[in-house]
């Protein structure tokens, strides 16, 4: 079995997803940053034949939804985040992801893609099994997956710069340095501002993610944001 490494934090009020306030205030941006993980949880744990393990940093129990949070994590494998940086806090978790299930490839994302769905996640633990390693670009620049069938590689996040604009290119780099060469995954679009929540949502009707976004003010008309 393949394992699925979500890293993630606890969507508590003033510290998830602050680039979306205005319009949205802090406790609904952290309620629409934990109705993107709950779609995210959602999708891991309809992806056959794996092993769902959180990297996670902040208290649940201070987080909006923390009681139905807690009770979808119910099965996980929690793994606390450690680490300065966040390039730092990524590589770690995939050692400690490896250290807790030696032997198995592990294919990681975030919670910032509430859209990524279970035949998506399948597509990435083929390809990974065939290639050795994945890496699914992001539309801002970063990057939304990465699958190492060696997880130990993922040591070259360290020297790479978090949350910029050229994140994937130099992450790309860096594990082809390391001797890799990744197949690439589709680009997909990260909620980091107001503008992406809208066209993430628009592509979502009826999910927790897109009501969390019309609660704050964005209207979906058709599939589309107005």
């Amino acid at each position: 079995m393949n394992v699925l490494l979500l890293v993630a934090k606890a969507p508590v009020p003033g510290l998830a997803k602050t680039r979306l306030c205005p319009p949205a205030d802090p406790t609904q941006a952290a309620r629409l940053a934990a109705a993107s993980l709950l779609d995210t949880l959602a999708a891991v744990r309809a992806t056959a034949s794996t092993i769902p393990v959180l990297a996670h940093t902040g208290r649940f129990a201070d987080a909006e939804y923390g009681a139905e949070l807690t009770a979808a994590l119910a099965g996980w494998h929690l793994l606390p985040q450690r680490g300065g940086t966040f390039a730092d806090r990524l590589a770690n978790a995939h050692a400690d992801t490896a250290a807790a299930f030696p032997g198995r490839p592990v294919l990681q994302i975030g919670m910032d893609t509430p859209q990524i769905r279970p035949a998506l996640l399948t597509t990435a633990l083929e390809l990974l099994a065939e290639h050795g390693a994945v890496f699914g670009p992001a539309l801002d620049g970063g990057w939304w997956a990465l699958g190492l069938h060696e997880p130990t590689y993922a040591s070259a996040l360290r020297d790479v710069p978090m949350s910029t604009d050229d994140t994937g290119r130099r992450t790309l780099a860096a594990l082809r340095g390391h001797g890799l060469h990744p197949a690439i995954l589709p680009v997909q679009r990260d909620v980091d501002d107001w503008p992406s929540a809208l066209a993430v949502a628009a592509d979502l009707p009826g999910t927790r993610f897109a009501d969390a976004v019309m609660s704050v003010g964005g209207q979906l008309v058709s599939g589309r944001p107005r």
